[in-house]
Protein backbone atom coordinates (compact mmCIF):
# COMPACT_ATOMS: atom_id res chain seq x y z
CA UNK A 1 0.00 0.00 0.00
CA UNK A 2 1.29 3.41 -0.94
CA UNK A 3 0.95 6.00 1.78
CA UNK A 4 0.35 9.63 0.88
CA UNK A 5 0.97 12.02 3.73
CA UNK A 6 -1.40 14.94 4.17
CA UNK A 7 0.26 18.35 4.30
CA UNK A 8 1.28 19.44 7.76
CA UNK A 9 -1.08 21.84 9.52
CA UNK A 10 1.60 24.49 9.52
CA UNK A 11 2.59 23.99 5.88
CA UNK A 12 1.95 26.73 3.30
CA UNK A 13 -0.11 24.30 1.21
CA UNK A 14 -2.46 23.49 4.09
CA UNK A 15 -2.93 27.16 4.95
CA UNK A 16 -3.69 27.95 1.30
CA UNK A 17 -6.33 25.20 1.08
CA UNK A 18 -8.04 26.39 4.27
CA UNK A 19 -7.98 30.00 3.07
CA UNK A 20 -9.62 29.08 -0.24
CA UNK A 21 -12.34 27.07 1.49
CA UNK A 22 -13.14 29.96 3.81
CA UNK A 23 -13.07 32.41 0.93
CA UNK A 24 -15.61 30.44 -1.09
CA UNK A 25 -17.99 29.46 1.70
CA UNK A 26 -17.90 32.85 3.38
CA UNK A 27 -18.40 34.99 0.31
CA UNK A 28 -21.74 36.44 -0.86
CA UNK A 29 -21.40 34.35 -4.01
CA UNK A 30 -22.00 31.24 -1.91
CA UNK A 31 -25.46 32.56 -0.97
CA UNK A 32 -28.57 31.51 -2.82
CA UNK A 33 -30.17 33.05 -5.89
CA UNK A 34 -33.84 33.67 -6.64
CA UNK A 35 -35.30 34.11 -10.12
CA UNK A 36 -38.38 36.31 -10.20
CA UNK A 37 -41.04 36.84 -12.88
CA UNK A 38 -42.30 40.41 -12.47
CA UNK A 39 -45.18 42.37 -13.99
CA UNK A 40 -43.83 45.16 -16.20
CA UNK A 41 -45.37 48.00 -14.19
CA UNK A 42 -43.18 46.99 -11.23
CA UNK A 43 -39.85 47.19 -13.12
CA UNK A 44 -38.17 50.17 -11.47
CA UNK A 45 -39.56 49.28 -8.06
CA UNK A 46 -38.13 45.78 -8.41
CA UNK A 47 -34.66 47.09 -9.22
CA UNK A 48 -34.73 49.17 -6.03
CA UNK A 49 -36.03 46.23 -4.00
CA UNK A 50 -33.34 43.89 -5.36
CA UNK A 51 -30.59 46.30 -4.33
CA UNK A 52 -31.95 46.45 -0.78
CA UNK A 53 -32.61 42.69 -0.65
CA UNK A 54 -29.10 41.73 -1.74
CA UNK A 55 -27.56 44.14 0.75
CA UNK A 56 -29.66 42.84 3.61
CA UNK A 57 -29.53 39.08 2.95
CA UNK A 58 -26.45 38.35 0.85
CA UNK A 59 -28.65 36.42 -1.58
CA UNK A 60 -28.77 37.35 -5.25
CA UNK A 61 -31.92 38.07 -7.24
CA UNK A 62 -32.58 38.30 -10.96
CA UNK A 63 -35.83 39.43 -12.55
CA UNK A 64 -37.58 39.02 -15.89
CA UNK A 65 -40.29 41.53 -16.79
CA UNK A 66 -43.38 41.28 -18.98
CA UNK A 67 -47.14 41.40 -19.00
CA UNK A 68 -48.76 39.33 -16.28
CA UNK A 69 -50.60 37.20 -18.83
CA UNK A 70 -47.49 36.35 -20.82
CA UNK A 71 -45.45 35.57 -17.71
CA UNK A 72 -48.25 33.32 -16.50
CA UNK A 73 -48.14 31.45 -19.82
CA UNK A 74 -44.35 31.09 -19.57
CA UNK A 75 -44.62 29.67 -16.05
CA UNK A 76 -47.23 27.16 -17.22
CA UNK A 77 -44.83 26.14 -19.98
CA UNK A 78 -42.01 25.45 -17.52
CA UNK A 79 -40.08 28.73 -17.39
CA UNK A 80 -37.50 28.47 -14.57
CA UNK A 81 -38.85 31.05 -12.11
CA UNK A 82 -38.96 30.72 -8.33
CA UNK A 83 -41.37 33.56 -7.53
CA UNK A 84 -44.11 35.36 -9.46
CA UNK A 85 -44.97 39.01 -8.81
CA UNK A 86 -48.14 39.58 -10.81
CA UNK A 87 -50.13 42.75 -11.43
CA UNK A 88 -53.33 40.99 -10.44
CA UNK A 89 -54.60 38.33 -8.07
CA UNK A 90 -56.17 36.08 -10.71
CA UNK A 91 -53.04 34.54 -12.24
CA UNK A 92 -51.33 33.70 -8.91
CA UNK A 93 -54.61 32.16 -7.78
CA UNK A 94 -54.77 30.09 -10.96
CA UNK A 95 -51.20 28.85 -10.50
CA UNK A 96 -52.04 27.85 -6.95
CA UNK A 97 -55.15 25.98 -8.12
CA UNK A 98 -53.22 24.27 -10.92
CA UNK A 99 -50.55 23.02 -8.52
CA UNK A 100 -47.79 25.10 -10.08
CA UNK A 101 -47.35 27.24 -6.97
CA UNK A 102 -47.10 26.54 -3.25
CA UNK A 103 -50.45 26.75 -1.50
CA UNK A 104 -50.64 29.31 1.28
CA UNK A 105 -47.81 31.52 0.02
CA UNK A 106 -49.93 33.98 -2.00
CA UNK A 107 -50.25 37.53 -0.66
CA UNK A 108 -50.82 41.10 -1.83
CA UNK A 109 -47.57 43.05 -2.02
CA UNK A 110 -48.93 46.26 -3.60
CA UNK A 111 -52.07 48.03 -4.77
CA UNK A 112 -51.49 49.71 -8.12
CA UNK A 113 -52.76 53.11 -9.23
CA UNK A 114 -53.81 53.97 -12.78
CA UNK A 115 -53.09 57.39 -14.28
CA UNK A 116 -53.78 59.23 -17.53
CA UNK A 117 -50.54 60.84 -18.66
CA UNK A 118 -49.03 62.93 -21.43
CA UNK A 119 -45.49 64.37 -21.55
CA UNK A 120 -46.99 67.71 -22.64
CA UNK A 121 -47.19 70.27 -19.82
CA UNK A 122 -50.58 71.80 -18.99
CA UNK A 123 -52.23 69.63 -21.62
CA UNK A 124 -55.64 69.37 -20.01
CA UNK A 125 -57.87 70.28 -17.10
CA UNK A 126 -60.78 67.97 -17.86
CA UNK A 127 -59.61 64.48 -18.85
CA UNK A 128 -62.87 63.54 -20.56
CA UNK A 129 -62.70 66.58 -22.85
CA UNK A 130 -59.03 65.96 -23.58
CA UNK A 131 -59.59 62.32 -24.51
CA UNK A 132 -62.62 63.10 -26.66
CA UNK A 133 -60.78 65.78 -28.64
CA UNK A 134 -59.86 64.77 -32.19
CA UNK A 135 -56.60 66.67 -31.69
CA UNK A 136 -55.45 63.63 -29.70
CA UNK A 137 -54.63 61.20 -32.50
CA UNK A 138 -53.63 58.15 -30.41
CA UNK A 139 -54.31 56.95 -26.89
CA UNK A 140 -52.07 54.19 -25.54
CA UNK A 141 -53.12 51.42 -23.20
CA UNK A 142 -51.72 47.99 -22.40
CA UNK A 143 -53.44 44.98 -23.93
CA UNK A 144 -56.48 44.30 -21.71
CA UNK A 145 -56.25 40.58 -22.48
CA UNK A 146 -52.78 40.09 -20.99
CA UNK A 147 -52.05 43.17 -18.84
CA UNK A 148 -54.11 44.03 -15.73
CA UNK A 149 -53.35 47.74 -16.20
CA UNK A 150 -54.78 47.49 -19.71
CA UNK A 151 -57.92 45.91 -18.31
CA UNK A 152 -58.13 48.72 -15.75
CA UNK A 153 -57.74 51.30 -18.55
CA UNK A 154 -60.61 49.73 -20.46
CA UNK A 155 -62.76 49.75 -17.34
CA UNK A 156 -61.91 53.41 -16.71
CA UNK A 157 -62.76 54.43 -20.28
CA UNK A 158 -66.06 52.58 -20.02
CA UNK A 159 -66.77 54.40 -16.75
CA UNK A 160 -66.13 57.66 -18.63
CA UNK A 161 -68.38 56.52 -21.53
CA UNK A 162 -65.45 56.87 -23.94
CA UNK A 163 -64.47 53.28 -24.72
CA UNK A 164 -66.58 52.84 -27.84
CA UNK A 165 -65.87 56.26 -29.33
CA UNK A 166 -62.10 55.91 -28.88
CA UNK A 167 -61.70 52.47 -30.49
CA UNK A 168 -60.17 53.79 -33.71
CA UNK A 169 -57.60 55.85 -31.77
CA UNK A 170 -56.48 53.34 -29.15
CA UNK A 171 -53.07 51.70 -29.57
CA UNK A 172 -52.31 48.65 -27.45
CA UNK A 173 -48.93 47.71 -26.03
CA UNK A 174 -48.02 44.13 -25.20
CA UNK A 175 -47.36 45.31 -21.65
CA UNK A 176 -47.78 48.48 -19.62
CA UNK A 177 -44.08 49.14 -20.23
CA UNK A 178 -44.64 49.22 -23.99
CA UNK A 179 -47.73 51.40 -23.60
CA UNK A 180 -45.63 53.87 -21.61
CA UNK A 181 -42.96 53.86 -24.31
CA UNK A 182 -45.57 54.68 -26.95
CA UNK A 183 -46.36 57.86 -25.02
CA UNK A 184 -42.80 58.78 -23.99
CA UNK A 185 -41.59 58.42 -27.59
CA UNK A 186 -44.41 60.50 -29.03
CA UNK A 187 -46.04 57.62 -30.91
CA UNK A 188 -49.14 58.26 -28.80
CA UNK A 189 -50.17 61.64 -27.47
CA UNK A 190 -51.36 60.29 -24.13
CA UNK A 191 -52.39 57.09 -22.43
CA UNK A 192 -53.18 55.16 -19.31
CA UNK A 193 -50.14 53.95 -17.36
CA UNK A 194 -49.10 53.03 -13.84
CA UNK A 195 -48.49 55.98 -11.54
CA UNK A 196 -45.18 54.36 -10.62
CA UNK A 197 -43.96 54.68 -14.22
CA UNK A 198 -44.56 58.43 -14.23
CA UNK A 199 -42.65 58.80 -10.97
CA UNK A 200 -39.72 56.83 -12.35
CA UNK A 201 -39.46 58.66 -15.65
CA UNK A 202 -36.51 61.00 -16.18
CA UNK A 203 -38.21 63.22 -18.74
CA UNK A 204 -40.44 66.25 -18.31
CA UNK A 205 -43.24 65.99 -15.78
CA UNK A 206 -46.03 66.50 -18.32
CA UNK A 207 -49.66 66.38 -17.26
CA UNK A 208 -51.22 63.56 -15.29
CA UNK A 209 -54.58 62.65 -13.85
CA UNK A 210 -54.89 60.01 -11.16
CA UNK A 211 -57.89 57.95 -12.21
CA UNK A 212 -60.43 57.60 -9.38
CA UNK A 213 -60.28 54.06 -8.04
CA UNK A 214 -64.05 53.81 -8.37
CA UNK A 215 -63.52 53.78 -12.17
CA UNK A 216 -61.78 50.38 -12.22
CA UNK A 217 -61.44 47.19 -10.21
CA UNK A 218 -58.65 47.35 -7.61
CA UNK A 219 -55.20 46.54 -9.01
CA UNK A 220 -54.39 44.07 -6.27
CA UNK A 221 -50.89 42.85 -7.13
CA UNK A 222 -50.09 39.46 -5.64
CA UNK A 223 -46.92 37.44 -5.15
CA UNK A 224 -46.63 33.68 -4.89
CA UNK A 225 -43.91 31.09 -4.39
CA UNK A 226 -43.75 28.85 -7.43
CA UNK A 227 -43.25 25.10 -7.23
CA UNK A 228 -39.69 25.38 -8.56
CA UNK A 229 -38.73 27.67 -5.67
CA UNK A 230 -40.24 25.74 -2.79
CA UNK A 231 -36.86 24.36 -1.65
CA UNK A 232 -34.92 27.54 -2.42
CA UNK A 233 -34.08 29.51 0.76
CA UNK A 234 -33.39 32.62 -1.33
CA UNK A 235 -36.92 32.51 -2.75
CA UNK A 236 -38.46 32.36 0.71
CA UNK A 237 -36.11 35.13 1.85
CA UNK A 238 -37.34 37.32 -1.02
CA UNK A 239 -40.99 36.82 -0.05
CA UNK A 240 -40.17 37.55 3.59
CA UNK A 241 -38.34 40.70 2.53
CA UNK A 242 -41.35 41.89 0.50
CA UNK A 243 -43.37 41.88 3.73
CA UNK A 244 -40.79 43.93 5.65
CA UNK A 245 -41.20 47.62 6.57
CA UNK A 246 -38.15 48.42 4.44
CA UNK A 247 -39.74 46.92 1.32
CA UNK A 248 -43.09 48.55 2.06
CA UNK A 249 -41.39 51.94 2.25
CA UNK A 250 -39.74 51.39 -1.13
CA UNK A 251 -43.00 50.23 -2.72
CA UNK A 252 -44.94 53.21 -1.40
CA UNK A 253 -42.21 55.56 -2.60
CA UNK A 254 -42.85 54.41 -6.16
CA UNK A 255 -46.54 55.27 -6.04
CA UNK A 256 -48.20 52.12 -4.77
CA UNK A 257 -50.14 51.29 -1.67
CA UNK A 258 -47.98 48.83 0.22
CA UNK A 259 -48.77 46.27 2.87
CA UNK A 260 -50.53 47.63 5.90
Amino acid sequence: MVRIDAPAVSSPLFRTVVFLILLVTGSPGFAGEVRIAVAANFTDTTHALITAFETRTGHRASASFGSTGKLYAQIRNGAPFDVFLAADARRPRLLETEGRAVAGTRFTYAIGKLALWTPEANAFEKPETFLASTALARVAIANPKTAPYGLAARQALKSMNLWDSLQHRIVRGDSIAQAFQFIASGNAGAGFVALSQIRSWDGQAGTQWLVPQSYYAPLEQQAILLDRGKTNPAAQAWLDFLKSPEATGIIQGYGYEGLK
